[in-house]
Protein backbone atom coordinates (compact mmCIF):
# COMPACT_ATOMS: atom_id res chain seq x y z
CA UNK A 1 0.00 0.00 0.00
CA UNK A 2 1.22 3.37 -0.66
CA UNK A 3 1.43 6.10 2.07
CA UNK A 4 -0.64 8.97 1.78
CA UNK A 5 0.32 10.67 4.75
CA UNK A 6 3.15 11.17 7.02
CA UNK A 7 3.88 13.69 9.67
CA UNK A 8 6.89 14.01 10.94
CA UNK A 9 8.37 15.91 14.59
CA UNK A 10 5.03 18.19 14.36
CA UNK A 11 5.10 20.33 17.01
CA UNK A 12 2.41 23.13 17.62
CA UNK A 13 2.50 25.81 19.78
CA UNK A 14 -0.12 28.76 20.10
CA UNK A 15 1.33 32.16 21.91
CA UNK A 16 -1.15 33.48 24.78
CA UNK A 17 -0.12 36.49 25.71
CA UNK A 18 3.72 36.01 27.58
CA UNK A 19 3.07 32.25 27.98
CA UNK A 20 3.32 29.59 25.03
CA UNK A 21 1.04 26.72 25.18
CA UNK A 22 2.65 23.53 23.25
CA UNK A 23 -0.56 21.43 21.66
CA UNK A 24 1.35 18.61 19.71
CA UNK A 25 4.93 17.93 20.83
CA UNK A 26 6.78 16.10 18.44
CA UNK A 27 4.20 14.10 16.86
CA UNK A 28 4.85 11.52 14.28
CA UNK A 29 2.12 9.43 12.31
CA UNK A 30 1.64 7.88 8.88
CA UNK A 31 -1.24 6.75 7.11
CA UNK A 32 -1.60 4.11 4.45
CA UNK A 33 -4.05 3.98 1.68
CA UNK A 34 -7.21 2.17 2.42
CA UNK A 35 -6.40 2.79 6.26
CA UNK A 36 -9.05 3.57 8.64
CA UNK A 37 -7.91 5.58 11.76
CA UNK A 38 -10.03 7.28 14.31
CA UNK A 39 -8.20 10.32 16.82
CA UNK A 40 -9.13 10.29 20.13
CA UNK A 41 -8.30 11.49 23.18
CA UNK A 42 -9.70 14.31 25.80
CA UNK A 43 -10.74 17.23 25.61
CA UNK A 44 -8.45 19.90 24.99
CA UNK A 45 -5.55 17.20 23.54
CA UNK A 46 -4.89 18.31 20.44
CA UNK A 47 -7.07 16.85 18.19
CA UNK A 48 -8.67 19.74 16.18
CA UNK A 49 -5.60 21.25 16.20
CA UNK A 50 -3.65 17.81 14.72
CA UNK A 51 -6.83 17.51 12.14
CA UNK A 52 -6.48 21.31 11.01
CA UNK A 53 -3.26 20.47 10.34
CA UNK A 54 -3.62 17.21 8.49
CA UNK A 55 -6.41 19.28 6.73
CA UNK A 56 -4.35 22.36 5.52
CA UNK A 57 -6.26 24.42 7.65
CA UNK A 58 -3.85 25.30 10.02
CA UNK A 59 0.11 25.02 9.88
CA UNK A 60 2.40 23.32 12.20
CA UNK A 61 4.94 25.27 14.35
CA UNK A 62 7.33 22.88 13.28
CA UNK A 63 7.58 19.69 11.52
CA UNK A 64 6.69 18.46 7.92
CA UNK A 65 3.40 17.19 6.47
CA UNK A 66 3.93 14.80 3.60
CA UNK A 67 0.77 14.60 1.50
CA UNK A 68 0.69 12.56 -1.32
CA UNK A 69 4.44 12.75 -1.85
CA UNK A 70 4.57 16.45 -1.37
CA UNK A 71 5.80 18.36 1.78
CA UNK A 72 3.39 20.59 2.37
CA UNK A 73 5.57 23.11 4.14
CA UNK A 74 6.04 25.11 1.23
CA UNK A 75 2.94 25.88 -0.66
CA UNK A 76 1.05 29.61 -0.56
CA UNK A 77 -2.24 29.48 0.00
CA UNK A 78 -3.64 29.22 -3.15
CA UNK A 79 -1.64 26.07 -3.65
CA UNK A 80 -3.16 24.39 0.08
CA UNK A 81 -6.67 25.53 -1.43
CA UNK A 82 -5.74 23.01 -4.58
CA UNK A 83 -4.86 20.42 -2.20
CA UNK A 84 -7.69 20.68 0.20
CA UNK A 85 -10.26 20.22 -3.08
CA UNK A 86 -8.00 17.25 -4.26
CA UNK A 87 -7.00 15.31 -1.65
CA UNK A 88 -8.98 15.83 1.74
CA UNK A 89 -12.59 15.14 1.61
CA UNK A 90 -13.97 17.11 4.72
CA UNK A 91 -17.07 16.20 7.06
CA UNK A 92 -17.64 19.41 9.65
CA UNK A 93 -18.84 18.94 12.79
CA UNK A 94 -22.20 21.44 12.04
CA UNK A 95 -21.52 20.09 7.96
CA UNK A 96 -21.39 23.78 6.50
CA UNK A 97 -24.23 22.59 4.30
CA UNK A 98 -25.06 25.71 2.00
CA UNK A 99 -28.45 25.92 2.63
CA UNK A 100 -29.92 28.01 -0.47
CA UNK A 101 -28.34 25.10 -2.47
CA UNK A 102 -30.07 22.04 -3.54
CA UNK A 103 -28.34 18.80 -1.95
CA UNK A 104 -26.90 17.75 -5.32
CA UNK A 105 -26.00 21.89 -6.03
CA UNK A 106 -23.68 20.77 -2.41
CA UNK A 107 -22.05 17.84 -3.42
CA UNK A 108 -21.31 19.30 -6.94
CA UNK A 109 -19.52 22.02 -5.54
CA UNK A 110 -16.10 20.47 -5.14
CA UNK A 111 -16.25 19.40 -8.56
CA UNK A 112 -17.15 22.55 -10.19
CA UNK A 113 -13.94 24.06 -8.43
CA UNK A 114 -12.07 21.20 -10.19
CA UNK A 115 -13.63 22.30 -13.35
CA UNK A 116 -15.14 18.77 -13.82
CA UNK A 117 -17.67 19.61 -16.49
CA UNK A 118 -21.46 19.66 -15.56
CA UNK A 119 -23.01 16.27 -16.97
CA UNK A 120 -19.99 14.55 -14.99
CA UNK A 121 -20.59 17.06 -11.90
CA UNK A 122 -24.01 15.99 -11.60
CA UNK A 123 -23.59 12.34 -12.63
CA UNK A 124 -20.88 12.10 -9.92
CA UNK A 125 -22.77 13.94 -7.06
CA UNK A 126 -26.15 11.88 -8.23
CA UNK A 127 -24.54 8.54 -7.90
CA UNK A 128 -22.83 9.75 -4.41
CA UNK A 129 -26.13 10.58 -2.93
CA UNK A 130 -28.50 7.13 -3.97
CA UNK A 131 -25.70 4.82 -2.94
CA UNK A 132 -26.30 6.96 0.66
CA UNK A 133 -29.71 6.27 0.47
CA UNK A 134 -31.06 10.07 -0.87
CA UNK A 135 -32.17 9.48 -4.12
CA UNK A 136 -35.43 10.90 -3.33
CA UNK A 137 -34.09 14.17 -2.08
CA UNK A 138 -32.16 15.82 -4.61
CA UNK A 139 -33.88 18.96 -5.44
CA UNK A 140 -34.41 19.31 -1.31
CA UNK A 141 -32.35 22.03 0.68
CA UNK A 142 -30.31 20.77 3.76
CA UNK A 143 -33.07 22.48 5.86
CA UNK A 144 -35.68 20.18 5.32
CA UNK A 145 -32.94 17.18 5.35
CA UNK A 146 -32.94 15.65 9.38
CA UNK A 147 -29.22 15.81 10.89
CA UNK A 148 -28.57 12.02 9.86
CA UNK A 149 -29.39 13.20 6.42
CA UNK A 150 -27.67 16.34 6.28
CA UNK A 151 -24.52 14.41 7.82
CA UNK A 152 -24.80 11.69 4.66
CA UNK A 153 -24.95 14.62 2.45
CA UNK A 154 -21.83 15.93 3.67
CA UNK A 155 -20.20 12.63 3.50
CA UNK A 156 -21.38 12.51 -0.13
CA UNK A 157 -19.73 16.26 -0.73
CA UNK A 158 -16.65 14.99 0.90
CA UNK A 159 -16.19 11.69 -1.19
CA UNK A 160 -17.63 12.82 -4.78
CA UNK A 161 -13.83 14.17 -5.30
CA UNK A 162 -11.70 10.73 -4.46
CA UNK A 163 -10.20 12.32 -2.20
CA UNK A 164 -7.13 10.43 -0.77
CA UNK A 165 -7.66 11.27 2.64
Amino acid sequence: MANVLTMKNIKKDFILGEDVLHVLKGLDFEVDEGEYIAILGPSGSGKSTFMNIIGCLDEATSGDVILAGENIKYKNEDQLSVIRNREIGFVFQNFQLLKRMTILDNVMLPLLYQNVPLKERKERAKKMLVDLGLESKLKNLPSTLSGGQQQRVAIARALVTNPAI
